[in-house]
């Protein structure tokens, strides 16, 4: 198993080569620049930021700068201040020497906003998508992995065709129209939570809701698919044939194994929540990183992108080396060499 994530590790390198060389490459190719306006600016004020940027270098002059300032560590002298401001997203004193400080990641400045860099960004803005999809994540599994147990083991019931209503509810309707009536019903008209913000309990539930009820409905449907197939297995006959209870059964036997293709949707569906739903925090006014992301896009800031979009391969690349760990757990005829 260790030689397995190891080598899994060395390839979410190579991995993160090719999307960052991707990403470069089709977001120049992008018409206009982060300094295009509907007004131009003079040439030379124009000519001036580029020089500032490095704009004014080669492409593959440009990725080698980025790449070796996001890659190469440094080492520099001075006490860490913590309440300092620092171009590197990690940053801590070396033990053997109180003046040494090792920084590492250099995500580049924002061509937008003058004042932050991106890893000021994502120090502030990060954390509050993280929370946000951690929380969607919890509430989206407590939801959705109950209602597909209790569909497939009372198929054809009222309990099956419920909790399948529900699921088929959330998948059919999105979150830009769901988080809005939420808003309106239990905001406005039943005045029991607020309409927008983060950091009290009270302004979580709406947005946690809205973002994890069409991501349970998904792992309802899931499960309920995986169970049933399960249901069938001849290790399932064998074990109530054994007389084991039916909680031992559905527990120790089918739970178990239906597992696997959920677990499979769970991993990658975590990483695009930690990374911020733009809807969602756009709708209820979070200041999260999905908000920022698009933002960037649109005016065309580099680093932003750049950042973000290697972040999120990071997180997915990770979510799937775990999902591939938990098969060995949940199975234990999967082996990893």
């Amino acid at each position: 198993m260790t030689k397995f994530i190891v080598r899994r590790l060395s390839w979410m390198i190579l991995v993160l080569l090719v999307v960052s060389i991707i990403t470069f490459i089709f977001m120049h190719a992008v018409p206009g620049g982060p300094f295009t306006l509907e007004r131009p600016l003079p040439p030379a004020t124009l000519e001036q930021l580029q020089i500032r940027y490095g704009l004014h270098l080669s492409l593959p002059e440009q990725y080698i700068n980025y790449m070796t300032n996001l890659i190469v560590p440094v080492v520099t002298r001075g006490r860490l201040d913590p309440a300092s401001r620092s171009d590197y997203l990690i940053n801590f004193p070396l033990p053997f020497s109180d003046e040494l400080v090792f920084r590492w990641m250099d995500f580049g400045p924002s061509y937008k906003s003058t004042t932050r860099t991106v890893n000021d960004i994502f120090r502030e803005n990060l954390p509050l998508s993280a929370q946000l999809g951690l929380q969607a994540s919890i509430f989206a599994i407590a939801l959705g992995l109950p209602l597909g147990v209790i569909a497939a083991l009372r198929r054809n019931t009222f309990y099956d065709y419920f909790g399948m209503g529900i699921a088929i509810f959330g998948v059919s309707i999105p979150v830009i129209i769901s988080a809005p009536i939420l808003q309106y019903v239990i905001g406005v008209q039943l005045g029991w939570l607020p309409l927008s913000g983060w950091g009290k309990p009270s302004q979580m539930i709406l947005p946690v809701v809205t973002l994890g009820f069409s991501q349970s409905a998904v792992i309802a449907r899931v499960t309920r698919a995986s169970m049933l197939q399960v249901l069938n297995e001849d290790f399932v006959r064998t074990a109530h044939a054994k007389g084991l209870r039916e909680r031992q059964v559905v527990v120790g036997h089918v739970l178990k194994n239906a597992l696997i293709p959920v677990v499979t949707v769970i991993g990658p569906m975590l990483a695009f929540l930690i990374t911020g739903s733009f809807i969602v925090e756009t709708i209820f006014a979070i200041p999260g990183m999905g908000r920022f992301f698009v933002v960037s896009l649109f005016g065309r800031d580099y680093s932003v992108i750049m950042g973000s979009i290697l972040l999120l391969a990071t997180l997915v690349v990770l979510a799937n080396t775990l999902v591939d760990v938990a098969y060995a757990w949940l199975d234990p005829r999967i082996r990893y060499y």
